[in-house]
């Protein structure tokens, strides 16, 4: 099964409140690879690749994590992946 990339940008208050690091944690669950960085408008950006039903269950436990009360909205963006995480990260 081909891997594939999701882009979901979050906001809401979703900056200053460990959102990034809660998402990180959440990492070891899953067989996913990516980044999460803060993005200057307020926004938080998270990049990921696996297979499908992996990033679906991973984007559903974010949600599950309790972090849902301070997502406002996701823009979703669903891509073929580009094979050039080694591993999960926080960017600054």
């Amino acid at each position: 099964m081909s891997l594939v990339r999701v882009q979901v940008l979050y906001s809401g208050r979703v900056q200053g409140v460990g959102f990034r690091y809660t998402v990180k944690s959440l990492v070891p669950g899953y067989d996913v690879l990516g980044i999460i960085r803060n993005l200057p408008d307020g926004r938080v950006e998270l990049i990921v690749e696996g297979k499908q039903e992996e990033l679906d269950a991973f984007l559903k436990a974010i949600r599950d994590s309790g972090l849902r009360r301070n997502i406002r909205d996701e823009e979703i963006v669903f891509g073929n992946a580009q094979d050039n995480f080694k591993g999960f990260e926080i960017v600054k």
